[in-house]
């Protein structure tokens, strides 16, 4: 038995870690260890993925006072409220989607994950049954402190391409959230959670670099590193299988949310690879749609302290010189 799927041990596979990582497989749960719990719970705010009716994945992040995660549980997490308007995610949170989940605290640095099942949808209140719980390391996280402020009016953007503003959010960050999933397309409530327990599902995770460390080629094409991490490879087994992504990206000084539906393709060598400091491997993202919910996140943050692993790492204008 394993919790991981094909795409993943693949990857393993491929770089030569496969038997140790399989020694590390003991830290994937299927319940919520109690510092989880209590780590959760004092959350204002959580990262989440999940699927529309395509298969297409979006990433989004729910935010409300502190205490709108609780786990009645160990195998369950009680979301009430937190969908922000606008939130793509908003109608495809129903019962029998598969989720992924992961909570991250900036000021800290910590962050924990999970994937699992809305099991039940009563108003603003989601139960997830978690499938896969695990913690993951601070490597390459911002730390920020943030306020609460009051919300914006709704204003969403959408489109096939990025904007100049778009753009400019994109080339300046230092963070975003890669939403991905291996699952059938349209699958029902039980060939999903079949699938849960076969190690796939859906996964949200964070990626960090230096401002710049993601490219923009064109308006419909980006660029970002892969860094050294814990050779899991859930968001790279994923992709490898189903290319379909969501990103977000944030504006954290106007909580302006950026929502991509992207494909991916792996490069694993050439001179732009080898040029970036720190890369093992690249990820070419096409867009595909676009979403901008202005102002949407009703917290601001401070300037960041850059995690100390980025000293080893690049970023795009270190390539072109």
């Amino acid at each position: 038995m394993t919790p991981f799927h094909a795409g993943e041990l693949a990857m393993q596979e491929r770089v030569g870690m496969r038997e140790r990582i399989a020694g590390a497989a003991s830290f994937i749960r299927t319940s919520m260890p109690d510092q989880h719990r209590e780590f959760f719970a004092a959350l204002p705010f959580f990262f989440i993925g999940a699927r529309d009716a395509s298969g297409q994945p979006w990433a989004s992040v729910l935010a409300a006072a502190p205490g709108f995660l609780s786990s009645p549980d160990a195998q369950t997490l009680q979301i009430q409220g937190g969908l922000l308007p606008g939130d793509p995610l908003a109608p495809l949170l129903q019962e029998g989607a598969q989720i992924g989940g992961l909570g991250l605290e900036p000021s800290s640095r910590r962050r924990n994950r999970l994937n699992g099942e809305v099991v039940a949808r009563e108003g603003e209140l989601l139960r997830v049954a978690v499938r896969q719980s695990f913690g993951n390391c601070p490597k390459y996280i911002q730390q920020r402190t943030h306020v609460a402020v009051a919300p914006a009016p709704l204003q969403v953007v959408r489109g096939s391409v990025l904007t100049a503003d778009d753009r400019a959010l994109i080339e300046r960050a230092d963070t975003f959230f890669i939403a991905s999933a291996n699952l059938p397309a349209g699958a029902g409530a039980e060939q999903g959670r079949a699938a849960l327990q076969a190690g796939h599902g859906v996964d949200i995770s964070h990626r960090g670099g230096r401002p710049g460390f993601v490219k923009v080629e064109d308006a419909q094409t980006l660029w970002s590193p892969e860094f050294s991490g814990n050779f899991f490879f859930n968001t790279l087994g994923n992709l490898s299988l189903d290319p379909r992504a969501g990103l977000l990206f944030i504006d954290f000084e106007r909580g302006d949310l950026l929502h991509l539906a992207v494909s991916a393709e792996i490069i694993w060598d050439g001179a732009q690879l080898q040029a970036f400091e720190g890369a093992e491997r690249l990820l070419r993202w096409r867009v595909h749609q676009v979403l901008r919910n202005v102002a949407a996140l009703p917290l601001r943050w401070s300037a960041p302290e850059m995690a100390r692993q980025l000293e080893r790492t690049g970023n795009w204008p270190s390539v072109a010189a």
